[in-house]
């Protein structure tokens, strides 16, 4: 009788005031039922709460010892924090959460993980061996209101790679590469072996391919026909490592705040350094979409684990023999694994790693499984197909109303943006060339454009489009730009270049081939001295 009104309190239910909020619902209500009935957490990653979706955007930092890794975290804060140590040794031995707080300090690794603010409560899992190397540093720096940075202990080499560090380092970093917006791998331009480690480390992070970011730092250290051999056989090592068709972005600098020793690269450094900040800069406007991704990947591996976990319930004798059954089945796990691909129609990627898997269906107990529940595997689908179909529909919105400029600001990323110091950059450079200047730029080159101006033979001290193109059309860009340059130069708007306007426009076509590009609006300091007060 009061169906209707079930209905309208279902449709209030759906009505999600941001999307983080509506992630928040959705997950508690129907995709953690599902983990939770098959065991997901035990398997693969451990409940989600609140801070998890909550926190500011993170980054982390891989590398070798010795790559630069704390150093970075000082080069981007333009201080340092407390805990740092630098050194060519291996100097930092433990995880380090860099984050936010007025008052400035570190907390243990025990008390984070006990914190219901912080997004580390998962973390206890891994001990006190790990507890103990694992501290938060509490920094007031304006870069750190956008982003939190974890630095990670250096990867060991050598003979040193032998020693173990008493926890489960790789699955410390699968725990991270997990819940991180942006992995940063950090290679040595004098250092590019990968060791057993290191090796292990990066297949940890296998999955997250969308999230790596790698930086060849110290180049500075060599010359520019040495750089250009280190590139080429970091891009070898990566492509045996990483396994991917596609090729990985390397960003090469040297990203501290010493002189550099070669610096014939330096505008090199300066244009990769520019477009890893802007990344990073990106990341608080993307945080929505990441979370929201990376619980679309979760509901999928959830769906498969339900179907393995059900499949093989439903495969254990009721009686005798349950031992070696288990064992056969573990075994045939790759079986089970195709099967449930043709049943369910699943790709093949969206299956958990089979050595992984069978290591941790060891350790259980086949019959304490449940058997397979549709009406759970049902909402997980609903929610797929219709929630988060609104949520994507929100996340426009949300980056329109509520991220008008970066959210990242202070330290080196103030060099980003730097419009003020002639040192900003490509301050001085193509357009911006002779802004401020008592002179006008374009008379640096005026005797050229003039006796080309004359030889088009102007009317009136003037000449028409059709004279004009003839000349500009020999720079060989495209009609289009050429199209805008002309709109840009002709300050009259009269459909004809004086030899002001003309020269204008053959300066405007020289900063287009130097490949810089051309402005929406002509800047003040271009438009000719004699049209400035019309």
């Amino acid at each position: 009788m009061f169906s209707w009104l079930n209905r309208e309190e279902n449709n209030k239910q759906d009505l999600f005031e941001n999307v983080t909020e509506g992630l928040k619902r959705i997950y508690k209500s129907k995709l953690l039922p599902l983990e939770q009935y098959y065991q997901f957490h035990d398997f693969h990653s451990p409940q989600l709460d609140d801070p998890d979706f909550d926190a500011k955007p993170m980054i982390l930092l891989v590398g070798q010892y010795s790559t630069g890794k704390t150093t970075f975290i000082k080069y981007l804060l333009e201080r340092e924090f407390p805990g740092i140590r630098i050194g060519p040794e291996p100097t930092t031995d433990r995880f380090i959460a860099v984050m936010y707080d007025e008052k400035e300090g570190v907390i243990p690794g025990n008390a984070l993980v006990v914190d219901p603010n912080k997004q580390f409560r998962p973390l206890s899992k891994f001990g006190n061996a790990f507890l103990n190397r694992f501290q938060c540093s509490t920094v007031a720096s304006p870069v750190l209101k956008g982003i939190s940075i974890v630095d990670t202990p250096g990867i060991l080499s050598g003979e040193k790679q032998r020693v173990d560090r008493g926890y489960d380092f790789t699955g410390v970093l699968e725990w991270f590469a997990e819940r991180v917006d942006r992995i940063i791998l950090l290679f040595d331009a004098h250092k590019l072996d990968i060791s057993d480690e290191f090796r292990r480390s990066i297949e940890a992070l296998r999955g997250h391919d969308d999230k790596i970011r790698i930086v060849l730092n110290k180049a500075d250290m060599i010359d520019h026909q040495q750089l250009m051999r280190v590139y080429g056989a970091l891009m070898w090592s990566l492509g045996k490592v990483l396994q991917t068709p596609e090729v990985a972005r390397v960003y090469i600098g040297s990203f501290w705040d010493q002189p550099l020793r070669y610096d014939v690269n330096r505008r090199l450094f300066e244009d990769e350094e520019q477009d890893l900040f802007k990344d990073m800069q990106s990341l608080p406007k993307n945080a929505a979409l990441r979370k929201l991704n990376d619980l679309i990947k979760r509901a999928r591996l959830a769906k498969v684990h339900a179907y393995i976990i059900s499949a093989l319930r439903k495969d254990m004798p009721s009686m005798f023999g349950k031992d070696n059954k288990k064992k056969e089945l573990i075994k045939n796990l790759g079986q089970t694994y195709d099967q449930i691909q043709r049943e369910q129609q699943i790709s093949p990627g969206d299956f958990p790693d089979l050595k992984k898997m069978q290591e941790s269906l060891a350790h259980h107990d086949f019959n304490k499984f449940n058997p397979l529940k549709p009406k759970l595997l049902e909402v997980v689908d609903k929610m797929l197909a219709e929630d988060i179909a609104k949520l994507m529909a929100m996340i426009p919105h949300e980056e329109t109303t509520t991220v008008s400029e970066p959210l990242i600001k202070g330290g080196a990323f103030e060099g980003v943006e730097d419009q003020v110091s002639p040192f900003g950059y490509k301050r001085g450079e193509g357009i911006d060339a002779g802004a401020g200047e008592p002179e006008w730029i374009v008379n640096k080159e005026r005797y050229k454009y003039d006796s080309i101006f004359e030889s088009l033979g102007p009317q009136d001290g003037k000449i028409t489009g059709a004279a004009a193109k003839s000349e500009m059309v020999k720079s060989k860009l495209p009609n289009s730009v050429l199209g805008k340059i002309w709109k840009l130069s002709d300050v009259n708007k009269d459909g004809f270049l004086d030899s002001d306007e003309f020269a204008l426009a053959m300066h405007l076509i020289n900063v287009k081939l130097e490949g810089y590009d051309l402005p929406a609006e002509l800047p003040e300091h271009l438009i000719p001295p004699s049209k400035r007060d019309t």
